[in-house]
C-alpha cells in the first residue's frame, strides 16, 4: 500500500510504477468514490471509438453471378460483340 501526499493545491501524485501498471498516462481520468471508511479511486477507461474508414473492406458480400470486367462497360466493346453491330 502506498501513502500519498496532498499538495497545497489539493493535488495528489500516484507513484510512477503504479501509473505504469494501471496504464495511466497524462490526462487519465480517475473516479473518486467516498465510502464510509475512506476514499476509493477507480481508473475510468474510455470506450474506444472505431473509425469507419478503417473498417472498409472487412465485410465481403457474397458474389452474385459472373464477375464483371471493365471491358463489359465499354460501349465500343459491346458494339463489336453484338451480331449486327448494335448493343
Amino acid at each position: 500500500m502506498s501513502t500519498l501526499l496532498v499538495s497545497s493545491k489539493g493535488q495528489i501524485v500516484l507513484p510512477a510504477e503504479m501509473r505504469r501498471r494501471l496504464g495511466m498516462g497524462a490526462g487519465a481520468r480517475v473516479e473518486v468514490l467516498e465510502e464510509s471508511d475512506g476514499l476509493k479511486l477507480r481508473v475510468v477507461r474510455p470506450v474506444a471509438t472505431a473509425d469507419l474508414k478503417g473498417m472498409a473492406g472487412l465485410v465481403k458480400a457474397p458474389a452474385r453471378g459472373v464477375p464483371r470486367r471493365l471491358e463489359d462497360f465499354d460501349p465500343a466493346v459491346l458494339v463489336a460483340r453484338s451480331p449486327r453491330g448494335k448493343p
